[in-house]
C-alpha cells in the first residue's frame, strides 16, 4: 500500500470537522489538479504524467466516497476493485459510442439514413447498457456496503460529479478573468 493511500485512509479515519472543511478540502484539490492540467498538455509524449494525474484523481475520488459513505478499510479495499472495473466498463461502452457517432459524423453528407440510424441506436442502447451495468454491480456492493450505504452511493457520486463541475467553472472563471 502506497504512502498516499495510507496518508488517504489516516485522513478518513480523522474525519473533517465540518463540510466547510470539506468544500475547503475539494476547492484546494481541484485548484491543484487544475493547474497540473495546464502544466501538462495530454498529449501521448505525457503519457506518463497525465496516467499520474489520473491515478491522483481516482484516489482523490476514494477519498472522498470513503468519507462520504463512512466506508470501513475492509469494505474500500472490497468496493473501489468493484466499483472501478463498473466505470471501466461504462467508460468504453461510451467510448465505443463515441467512435460510431465521430464516423458517422466526419462522412457529413455522405452518411447514409441508415448509419444515422444505427449512430443514434447505439447511443440511446449505450445509456441502456451503462444503467443495466450498474444494476448488475449493485447486486455485487449489496455484499459489501451497508443498505445505507448503497441508497447513498448515487448521491455521493452526483455531489461529487457536481462538485468538481464547480470548482472547473469557478477555475475557468478565475482564468478568464485574468486573460482580460
Amino acid at each position: 500500500m502506497s504512502v498516499m493511500m495510507y496518508c488517504s485512509f489516516k485522513f478518513i479515519k480523522h474525519p473533517l470537522n465540518s463540510c466547510g472543511d470539506m468544500k475547503k478540502l475539494v476547492l484546494y484539490f481541484v485548484i491543484a489538479l487544475f493547474s497540473m492540467l495546464n502544466a501538462f498538455p495530454l498529449s501521448a509524449n505525457d503519457n506518463g504524467e497525465r496516467q499520474q494525474w489520473m491515478n491522483e484523481m481516482r484516489q482523490y475520488k476514494h477519498t472522498y466516497f470513503a468519507k462520504e459513505l463512512d466506508l470501513t478499510r475492509e469494505q474500500q479495499n472490497k468496493f473501489f476493485p468493484l466499483y472501478e472495473e463498473m466505470e471501466a466498463q461504462i467508460r468504453q461502452i461510451d467510448e465505443d459510442t463515441r467512435v460510431m457517432e465521430r464516423r458517422v459524423a466526419e462522412a457529413g453528407d455522405d452518411a447514409a439514413n441508415i448509419e444515422y440510424e444505427k449512430a443514434t441506436e447505439a447511443m440511446y442502447d449505450a445509456k441502456v447498457k451503462g444503467a443495466s451495468l450498474e444494476k448488475d454491480y449493485m447486486v455485487k456492493f449489496k455484499e459489501i456496503l451497508s443498505p445505507r450505504q448503497l441508497f447513498q452511493l448515487k448521491a455521493v457520486e452526483r455531489r461529487f460529479s457536481r462538485e468538481m463541475m464547480r470548482q472547473h467553472h469557478r477555475i475557468r472563471s478565475i482564468r478568464n478573468a485574468e486573460t482580460r
